[in-house]
């Protein structure tokens, strides 16, 4: 079965992201280096401690909370700080079944490389559609913007977070290749086991 790698590449210049050469060949006999990454950077999932949502951290949630067969919802014409509803999930609002992880491709990761619309401009989502998540049992969010809400608006950015976090929903940001997969798949995205961590980037990929 075909894999859909659906990860950003993680680059020095990506915010929170810097590497430095740590060994050399020519010198050392190896090459290594050091990077640094911002907890959220890149492709990356959430701990429900990133917003207070409840005390539990990146390593203590289960490893079947990150993967698990997946509903894609193709949503198009996609604005700049679009409220997505209920309503954009097209069929999937029928289709999608408790347990499973909930995938929006708004192809907003090809805005990667612009900052001014790919964070500051992002379609959020909104909290009927959060409110959705958690009564149709939602295990996984995954999106393309950096955010499922509006980086610049605290109190809005928090209140998402701590509604999706807080229902055990785990939040997956920062997807791009949606476009490559079918409405049904299944997606995994695992991070680093950091210890007390908010959030790590992942390899997310789709079995198709």
């Amino acid at each position: 079965m075909p894999l859909i790698d659906l990860t950003l590449p993680v680059r020095p210049g990506t915010r929170g992201v810097d590497v430095r050469p740590k060994y050399l060949l020519e010198r050392d006999g190896w090459n290594a280096a050091t990077w640094e990454l911002y907890s959220h950077s890149g492709t990356h999932c959430d701990a429900p401690i990133h917003f207070g949502a409840h005390p539990i951290t990146i390593d203590q949630m289960p490893l079947e909370l990150f993967c698990g067969p997946a509903w894609v919802a193709h949503i198009e014409n996609v604005k700049p700080k679009q409220l997505l509803t209920p309503a954009d999930l097209g069929p999937v609002q029928d289709t999608f079944e408790a347990g499973g992880c909930l995938l929006l491709r708004t192809g907003w990761s090809e805005h990667v490389d612009n900052t001014a619309i790919y964070r500051d401009g992002l379609p959020r989502i909104s909290d009927e559609l959060a409110q959705w998540c958690i009564d149709r049992k939602v295990k996984l969010l995954g999106v393309e913007p950096p955010s499922v809400a509006d980086v610049n608006d605290l109190p809005e950015v928090t209140r998402i977070h701590k509604t999706l976090l807080g229902a055990q929903i785990t939040i997956v940001e920062g997807l791009c290749n949606l476009d490559q997969l079918p409405d049904r798949c299944d997606f995994q995205a695992f991070p680093l086991k950091l210890e007390a961590g908010d959030g790590c980037p992942v390899r997310a990929v789709a079995t198709v």
